[in-house]
């Protein structure tokens, strides 16, 4: 893997301000990977950096992946320490509403489609052209269980995570050429805030999505994408399916364990 600040990797995660995303950013910190984090709420990435920074280099990008232009201005920004991007985690994504289809939002469904989607291709567009330049890099996408199983009312939350199941296997043909190591993480249940931004602020709701059984927790993703990108040069996991013990598939959950 070519290296960048002081011979180590640089990572670029979106969606670092909760979730997976910040569980990797500290994992990664820990492990000396310098940081760019990127995300929409500018006081928490302040935060985040101050707390990271004490264990490597930190640099934020405050914008929404949703927003094309500013995807790319704001990546063309990047001072030349970090411009030499080594891991992209394409993490950010969201779920909004649980709702049959003919009962579905238009906005929840643009929402969904341009953050799940659009937004992963406007980052990886912006930052694989350095990649494909030294001809070394690791991509991991975020997907989901969903993007292999559709189930009841997901309709087209997964219908985005089974694009973002494609573009990795799209992006991992196409950058093989290069010696880019492309793979996704899909995870089952994991209690961060996605309830809480599906339902729409239904904290009830949200809470009980995650009762009578122990959910997959951040850091337990986060592990496994640490894992991920410190295999060695000729080791690429390209597609890795992650669930809570009690989970069996998208509809199948045991809430006696």
């Amino acid at each position: 893997m070519s290296t960048t600040i002081n011979e180590k990797p640089t990572a670029f995660i979106t969606g670092a301000t909760s979730g997976i995303g910040l569980a990797t950013a500290k994992i990664f910190a820990a492990n000396k990977i310098n940081l760019i984090i990127c995300g929409r709420r500018k006081k928490r990435l302040d935060e985040l950096k101050k707390e990271l920074s004490r264990h490597t280099k930190v640099f934020i990008l405050e914008f929404d992946v949703r927003d094309k232009n500013t995807v790319f201005e704001a990546i063309a920004s990047l001072p030349e320490e970090f411009s030499n991007i080594d891991i992209l985690i394409n993490n950010a994504g969201n779920a909004h509403g649980l709702d049959s289809i003919e009962e579905g939002s238009l906005d929840d469904w643009e929402a969904m489609l341009d953050i799940n989607v659009k937004g992963l291709l406007y980052v990886s567009k912006a930052i694989m052209p350095g990649m494909i330049k030294k001809k070394s890099g690791h991509i991991i996408n975020i997907g989901s269980i969903a993007g292999k199983e559709v189930y009841p009312m997901g309709n087209v939350y997964c219908a985005s995570k089974y694009a973002v199941d494609a573009i990795n296997q799209g992006m991992r043909i196409d950058l093989n050429k290069y010696g880019i190591r492309v793979g996704a993480i899909n995870p089952g249940l994991v209690e961060t805030e996605f309830s809480k931004v599906r339902f729409k602020g239904d904290d009830g709701r949200a809470d009980a999505t995650y009762k009578g059984y122990k959910p997959l927790q951040p850091e337990d993703v986060a592990d496994v994408i640490h894992f991920m990108v410190t295999r060695p040069s000729h080791v690429n996991i390209a597609d890795l399916l992650i669930l809570p013990t009690a989970q069996a598939s998208a509809t199948i959950v045991n809430k006696e364990l």
